[in-house]
């Protein structure tokens, strides 16, 4: 089967760089899949779970907190907020984390920026898209 080059980096280290048939990415408007030969672009992810498959069967599960993803016929490459397999993804620290986040969009005043607004809501949706994965892991 076709393949193309993945590759998923994170601030502290490259997580992730090898020939896959399939990555599905959690991209702002929504889940998108990838296969050899896809469309150029860029797009900015939003919270959420990268899979990845390599002959017929999902070999990789991780959390990303946001970020980008650059696509071409014959690579992806994912720079990501942050990014956690998801079985190292801790419940109670996800937890914790959720409550943080939602912590500072209570102190976000609507006088503040709109970009401010909106990333402070783009945390809490991520964080609770940690809490559930950590819970089906």
């Amino acid at each position: 089967m076709a393949t193309f080059q993945f590759e998923l980096v994170s601030p502290e280290k490259l997580l992730l760089s090898r020939q896959v048939e399939m990555a599905t990415i959690p991209a702002a408007e929504g889940e998108m899949g990838v296969l050899p030969g896809h469309a150029p672009m860029i797009v900015a992810l939003r919270g959420g779970i990268i899979r990845v498959r390599e002959n017929g069967a999902e070999t990789e599960t991780l959390f990303v907190g946001g970020g980008f993803a650059e696509v071409s016929p014959e690579r992806v490459t994912v720079l990501a907020d942050e990014a956690t397999p998801l079985a190292s993804l801790s419940r109670a620290a996800s937890e914790r984390r959720l409550a943080e986040a939602e912590a500072a969009l209570r102190e976000v005043q609507t006088s503040d920026p709109e970009a401010k607004r909106d990333a402070a809501l783009a945390r809490v949706l991520a964080m609770r898209t940690a809490v559930e994965a950590a819970q089906a892991a």
